[in-house]
């Protein structure tokens, strides 16, 4: 094997990422030189001869150093594909995760085509809900919010990179508390905190030492929750449903306290781990 090449480098960098028992070493290796050389991952593989610059090889170790201190391939390269659209991420907003593509999912099945509902995005992050559906959805009117104005400038960014000309409301707010009382939204959305903080530490490395902990755990869940459903309940228009993302030892007990603070009906959807994931409330 020639020194250098791409194959080279892929096997070498294998090798050190699986001795740091990362999970998935080749995949990684690969999705990091894809960035590095602006080559689409498949390409690889057709050109496992061509070697790198010395440019190159520097910015790929950096790289590959990185992973192997656990650093998230999506906070190393900026970006994660998620849904239809390739979002950019850094360690201000979570990386965007399988099961909210299927919250994403539930709620597409129940917007029709052309119903202008004003939708708000709370908790936002890097905004791939909201913007998921806009783009599958240009008529709604569509409201991002966070606590952090560092995820919103993410969230911000990414509405530039994949829906240029949409016309996006932003709100910097905790839960509620800066949305004006007359605001009012026919579906609103959330992927909010939902780690109790005594599970902690049963995280892994890259979750625990890179992603913001401020949009992964709570201290006081069930307080939480109220604060959050009263708030929802007074800004979702007459009918308006609440879908949200929930740790799902916690999914029976969150629908029982959305209807305790008002809601009319609720219910829990499944993900495809067939783990309690989704709570829908409506008023």
């Amino acid at each position: 094997m020639e020194k250098d090449t791409i194959l080279y480098v892929l096997t070498k960098s294998q090798e050190y990422l699986g001795k740091r028992q990362i999970p998935n070493p080749r995949l990684d290796a690969e999705l990091i030189l894809s960035d590095v050389l602006n080559l689409e991952r498949i390409k690889l593989y057709s050109n496992f001869d061509k070697k790198l610059s010395e440019l190159e090889k520097d910015n790929y170790r950096e790289k590959i150093k990185a992973r192997g201190d656990f650093k998230p391939v999506a906070y190393i390269i900026g970006k994660k594909n998620f849904y239809k659209s390739n979002f950019i991420v850094s360690d201000k907003v979570l990386i965007p995760r399988p099961e909210t593509e299927e919250l994403i999912e539930w709620v597409s099945k129940e917007i029709i085509q052309g119903d202008a509902l004003s939708i708000l995005d709370i908790c936002t992050g890097s905004g791939c809900i909201g913007i998921s559906l806009k783009k599958d959805f240009p008529q709604i009117l569509l409201t991002l919010s966070d606590i952090s104005n560092d995820a919103l400038e993410v969230a911000r960014l990414n509405v530039t990179a994949i829906l240029p000309e949409a016309q996006v409301n932003y709100l910097e707010s905790d839960l509620f508390n800066s949305i004006s009382s007359d605001a009012k939204f026919d579906l609103i959305l959330s992927n909010p905190p939902y780690i109790p903080i005594e599970e902690k530490e049963s995280l892994m490395a890259d979750v625990l030492q890179y992603e913001p902990h401020l949009a992964l755990f709570l201290n006081e869940p069930e307080s939480f929750y109220k604060r959050f459903f009263f708030g929802a309940y007074e800004h979702l228009t007459e009918k308006g449903s609440l879908y949200m993302e929930t740790h799902s030892d916690w999914a029976a007990k969150i629908l029982q306290i959305g209807l305790d603070c008002g809601f009319k009906a609720g219910k829990i959807k499944k993900d495809l781990s067939n783990k309690d994931r989704f709570v829908k409330l409506t008023k």
